[in-house]
């Protein structure tokens, strides 16, 4: 099946912001956007689960229950991620890279699941990841499975409303090229922010940073 010419340009973008955020967290080097590569070390488990400020949000063990103003962990496995029903906490909480990183893996395999899946997992399905590593791989398989999702859809399924049936955006009600769309932004705009935490935690912990 032919790629739709309308697809390339958004595939291609989250191809690039897929590399850009693996080599961020996992070094040794990344594309700094002119194509000049900058050392970068390796995340630790300290740096992923790290709290700059009081009462973040972040994944924590099930047994030590929800953190700061979160009532639930979301997800399966010893771990879990802080969150509540609607409606949220205002200000909202200020997340870790745990958690963000969380948060993106898993809407990555439940869009990919209820695009061309089983369309059957919930939050309640995805294992949260306690450790980088574990983290880390488990963004490669999220993405991956939702890069496949994309190279099934045809022209028509790029303009059907409801391709993805997502129960947690609109995804229901939009065309399915939108959500690809909506896709990529998460993904640069939760990238970004991971990228930003990693600088912060540097300049806070030098001598943990080895790049």
């Amino acid at each position: 099946m032919a790629m739709p010419a309308r697809l390339v340009p958004l595939l291609d973008q989250f191809d690039f912001a897929r590399q850009r955020l693996t080599d961020r967290m996992a070094g040794p080097v990344v594309d700094s956007g002119n194509g000049t590569d900058v050392a970068v070390g390796p995340m630790t488990d300290a740096e992923y689960l790290w709290e700059p400020g009081p009462d973040c949000w972040s994944v924590r063990r099930r047994t030590d229950g929800p953190g700061p103003r979160a009532t639930v962990l979301t997800g399966v496995g010893d771990w879990g991620r802080d969150a509540t029903p609607a409606p949220h906490p205002t200000p909202p909480p200020f997340t870790t890279i745990a958690w963000r990183l969380s948060h993106l893996s898993e809407l990555l395999a439940l869009r990919a699941d209820h695009t061309n899946g089983g369309h059957t997992l919930t939050r309640d399905d995805y294992a949260v990841s306690g450790d980088v590593a574990t983290a880390v791989a488990a963004f490669d398989t999220a993405a991956g499975a939702w890069r496949n999702a994309l190279l099934s859809a045809d022209d028509a399924a790029l303009d059907t409303v409801g391709h993805s049936t997502y129960p947690h955006g609109s995804d229901p009600e939009d065309p399915f090229l939108e959500t690809v769309w909506w896709v990529n932004q998460e993904l640069l705009h939760h990238g970004a922010e991971i990228a930003l935490l990693r600088d912060l935690y540097r300049l806070q912990h030098p001598e943990a940073w080895k790049g």
